[in-house]
């Protein structure tokens, strides 16, 4: 389908749309990271009303998995080692190990929305369809009890899930070691000269994450379960800022239909395919609201 949607396209368009850019991702990183920053700040140093900042706070550092996503495609950069490093720390914070989620989400792309291989879909991941099981995935604690599963099995085992190959186990596992050292140490810091990154770090993490699950909900619920990425993934049409903290990732369509166009240049391959995406909503306020009228359906299935 990627060949398909780029083959449509002049090839000069082509060309500039399928080009990463260190320029256009740095620029972006310095907004993203300058954010946290300042809010950050404005918390750790408890600057007056700074519970307010907790929640912003907490959703700025979850929509780092916007731009961890984007490097597992090696495109918010044109420089290779750059995608890693920035990976690798987004992973860090997000308690995310950055060489399995690229194995993860690769398989999700080659699988979307279906039901036997998209790992997205698989062990516990089904999407939720009554009140009940919407409460527990925005509770996040699903969420986070398989992150800290995945990591423990990655490193005390070889990882043997279907969409880790062989020649990557030794690396996964390395990393799964190497991150669990890491959270050690940070637990011990905050038990004793830094508790502020609790309060910086976990503490707004876990209010800002039901934020990032409701948004990650609107990219395939309700799509249907065929191999057309046009078909099987949703756009959603948002604002600028929403835009901007999801790395232009709400042009998932797009995303999906053609992953080696960078994040910035998805606006404009939006310009080319609009006409034929399937799914397409006029923001994530409608997205809940019909999401919200079908829960309880006993009879909906995927298919839109």
């Amino acid at each position: 389908m990627s060949g398909a949607v780029l083959t449509a396209i002049p090839p000069e368009d082509r060309a500039r749309l399928t080009a990463p850019s260190d320029r256009a991702g740095l620029l972006h990183l310095a907004g993203h990271v300058g954010l946290i920053a300042l809010l950050g700040l404005w918390v750790g140093l408890r600057l007056p009303f700074w519970g307010l900042a907790l929640w912003p706070l907490g959703i700025a550092l979850a929509f780092l998995f916007t731009l961890q996503h984007e490097c597992t495609h090696r495109t918010p950069f044109a420089t290779g080692r750059l995608n890693e490093v920035v990976g690798h720390v987004a992973g860090l914070i997000l308690v995310q190990p950055f060489h399995w989620f690229r194995a993860f989400h690769m398989a999700h792309h080659r699988f979307t929305n279906d039901p036997d291989n998209d790992p997205e879909l698989a062990g516990g991941h089904a999407r939720p369809r009554t009140w009940g099981q919407m409460a527990w995935y925005l509770s996040t604690l699903g969420y986070w009890g398989g992150k800290a599963q995945v990591l423990w099995s990655n490193a005390v085992g070889p990882p043997d899930e279907p969409y880790i190959s062989a020649r990557a186990r030794s690396r996964i596992r390395a990393e799964a070691r190497i991150l669990l050292a890491l959270y050690a140490g940070l637990a011990l810091l905050m038990l004793t000269a830094a508790p502020w990154l609790f309060r910086v770090w976990l503490l707004p993490l876990a209010l800002g994450f039901p934020v990032l699950r409701l948004y990650l909900l609107a990219e395939h619920d309700r799509c249907e379960e065929v191999a057309d990425m046009l078909r099987n993934t949703r756009t959603t049409l948002t604002n600028r800022a929403v835009r901007f903290l999801a790395w232009n990732m709400p042009f998932h369509a797009e995303h999906h239909a053609a992953p080696t166009v960078p994040f910035h240049r998805l606006p404009e391959l939006h310009d080319h395919v609009r006409g034929r995406i399937a799914v397409l909503t006029p923001g994530y306020r409608r997205f809940t609201v019909e999401t919200a009228e079908h829960l309880g359906d006993d009879a909906l299935s995927n298919a839109r």
